[in-house]
């Protein structure tokens, strides 16, 4: 067993982000713009005192709970998974990924971890409502979300500039009485 596993599947464990994980491959991924083809990460140089600062504030930080995705097999780093902007009066969060290890990719990893998160979302922090949001050319996250029984509600036109034009964000909403494990 992997020291600090919060959340554990059959390949992935979601644990708290350390500092120790900036000195990895997560300074990189904010840097590599393949990785951050689809997000708002990239535009600026992710700096490692930034880094510091961001996972130094997150502890204590009930609006937010983000996760280290490790690869089970490989002890490795290889994203990371959040909810964030919980509202606990509302019961509602969003949930918002960074797949930055490419060999992951297309393995199935998200969707593992999403079910491990989704799934504590809904039955330890009694949420009602967990939403994301994806620019309309993120066929994959779109997907992923569909998949997770996610439900599309709506559409902000021309809500990002990305990659040199402006793209909708298309949302998706589930609600915790519509959540299965699949």
């Amino acid at each position: 067993m992997i020291e600090g596993i919060f959340l554990s599947g059959a390949h992935v464990g979601l644990r708290k982000l350390r500092i120790s994980d900036i000195e990895g491959g997560y300074g990189s991924w904010l840097n590599d713009l393949e990785v951050c083809r689809y997000n708002s990460h990239g535009r600026f140089p992710a700096a490692e005192e930034q880094l510091r600062k961001y996972v130094e504030g997150l502890d204590g930080r009930a609006a937010d709970l983000v996760m280290a995705m490790i690869d089970l097999e490989d002890q490795k780093h290889i994203g990371n998974i959040s909810l964030q902007n919980i509202n606990y009066i509302d019961r509602s969060a969003e949930i918002a990924y960074l797949l930055g290890e490419k060999d992951y990719w297309g393995k199935g990893r998200a969707a593992e971890a999403s079910r491990l998160l989704i799934s504590h979302g809904f039955e330890r922090l009694n949420l009602q409502r967990i939403y994301c949001g994806t620019s309309d050319d993120n066929i994959r996250m779109q997907h992923l979300a569909e998949r997770l029984g996610f439900v599309q509600e709506g559409r902000r036109r021309r809500a990002v500039y990305n990659n040199g034009k402006y793209h909708d964000i298309i949302e998706y909403g589930l609600l915790k009485s519509e959540w299965r494990v699949v």
